[in-house]
């Protein structure tokens, strides 16, 4: 591992370019790799379960976001800790961190868990599931319910892991768990012939595999921060911090589930179950995209935060301008592949012609304005690492919520299915017009503050 100093050092004058590259690439991998167990479980699922079996998978999304937004809120926050106490050399500090995210992921995912087992099936009619695609989506929910608290428990440590001074081990530890969920499923799948379940499966045992890997390393002497005893009882300050940090990821989190459960139902009233099927296919397409743009900014939140911090402007503007290129290249890339390849997309998921037209169709209006979007999240993000957190929450919320769902209700009313495709391009487009402004009014502000200390420091 490198020293705190040269670290510092590095951030403080190293070139822009190479920094962010060598901090975004392990994050572009590891979130790379999470999306593939999504991407294989429904690349199988479609091409040996069927068009139903897609759609009930759809179905459930909105549920694994509740459970991703509830692990994201003790994750985020944990990670952020350990990093904040090991910077200020308090390793208790996080290794009390460390017990006490332990403790709120076994509270935590006992509640949902027991919510979910309790009232599945009208969980799941609530969020769209007709009497076709019902059996598939609680098939699904009914076994992957177990790895759920696997996957929090894993992925929280594996960011700590990171955050911890790990990042190399961090991503080695998740290729482990994406090769057994890639080798599993599709022996269950079609093999063993066990349908929409046997992609549940795959994906517990996959987790659990990774998620020992992962605890392994906090119980090695090798580790820098291990489990010990008398870390695991909850403190308030701990579980406040944690909770704080963590709050805004998640609100973005169950936003999105929000916004999951209004399309899917507005898709199953003016389309049917090919429809729900189709936004399943794009959906998972669409968030491979964004998941390299997460993982860039993931490698660009700390080259802002500490020139931010350090008062060195053109350092800021030089990271944020060049993750915007990166990003927008990434995003404007899958676009293009999106609007002239739809059908071939679409029949890496499914063998059905029907569901074939109906996704190309979804692709053809729902991209058009695609290529912002990597604008938009990096913007985002810009204002998390400066600490502006209310201006990143409303600029999330402001593509999903202020302007999706309006649009969305508005143009399905007039235009029916193709409407509900429309209101995605006209969303980005306005949020995109929001997010322009607040960058603009941001660095002229950042610009100002800048230009004031440098005026005190020769008074």
């Amino acid at each position: 591992m490198e020293s705190v100093q040269g670290n510092l050092d590095m951030l403080s004058n190293g070139k822009i370019g190479r920094l962010l590259w060598n901090y975004s690439l392990p994050a572009v991998v590891g979130m790379l790799i999470m999306s593939l167990y999504n991407v294989v479980d429904r690349i199988f699922i479609g091409q040996g379960v069927g068009t139903e079996a897609i759609a009930g998978l759809a179905i459930t999304f909105p549920v694994m976001n509740i459970a991703t937004a509830l692990g994201v809120l003790i994750g985020a926050g944990a990670s952020a800790r350990v990093s904040i106490n090991l910077g200020a050399g308090d390793k208790l500090g996080a290794e009390l961190t460390l017990g006490n995210s332990l403790t709120l992921i076994v509270i935590n995912a006992t509640i949902y868990i027991s919510i979910f087992s309790l009232f599945l099936d009208d969980i799941l009619i609530a969020f769209g599931a007709s009497g076709a695609t019902l059996p598939y989506a609680r098939d699904f929910m009914t076994y992957i319910m177990p790895g759920l608290f696997i996957m929090n428990v894993g992925y929280t440590f594996n960011n700590i892991m990171r955050a911890s001074g790990y990042p190399m081990k961090a991503m080695i530890t998740m290729f482990i768990g994406a090769g057994c969920n890639a080798a599993l499923a599709p022996v269950f799948i079609f093999v063993m012939h066990w349908g929409i379940k046997g992609a549940a499966i795959a994906t517990d045992i996959s987790m659990t595999i990774f998620t020992i890997y992962v605890m392994h390393h906090f119980l090695s002497s090798k580790s820098n921060l291990r489990f010990r005893r008398g870390i695991f009882r909850l403190r308030r300050n701990i579980v406040a911090n944690i909770i704080g940090i963590g709050a805004a990821p998640s609100l973005v989190n169950i936003a999105g589930c929000a916004i999951s459960i209004i399309i899917n139902k507005n898709l199953a009233y003016h389309g049917g179950d090919n429809a729900v099927a189709a936004a399943g296919i794009f959906v998972t397409y669409t968030s491979l995209l964004t998941m390299v743009v997460v993982g860039l900014c993931q490698g660009m939140q700390p080259i802002i935060g500490y020139n931010y911090g350090a008062g060195h402007l053109d350092r800021l503007k030089k990271t944020y301008l060049l993750a915007t290129l990166w990003a927008t290249a990434v995003v404007s890339a899958g676009a293009i592949a999106g609007l002239v390849f739809p059908d071939m997309i679409a029949r890496a998921f499914t063998t059905d012609a029907t569901l074939i037209n109906v996704t190309a169709n979804a692709f053809s209006i729902a991209m058009c304005a695609f290529f912002v979007v990597g604008f938009q999240i990096v913007s985002t993000t810009l204002f998390q690492s400066i600490g502006k957190i209310w201006k990143s929450i409303v600029l999330s919320l402001a593509r999903q919520v202020v302007f999706l769902i309006p649009f969305l209700l508005l143009f399905s009313h007039h235009y029916k299915l193709d409407g509900i495709w429309a209101a995605f391009p006209v969303s980005d487009i306005f949020a995109t017009i929001v997010t322009a402004v607040m960058i603009i009014i941001q660095f002229r502000s950042i610009r100002q503050s800048v230009g004031n200390h440098s005026v005190k420091q020769h008074e």
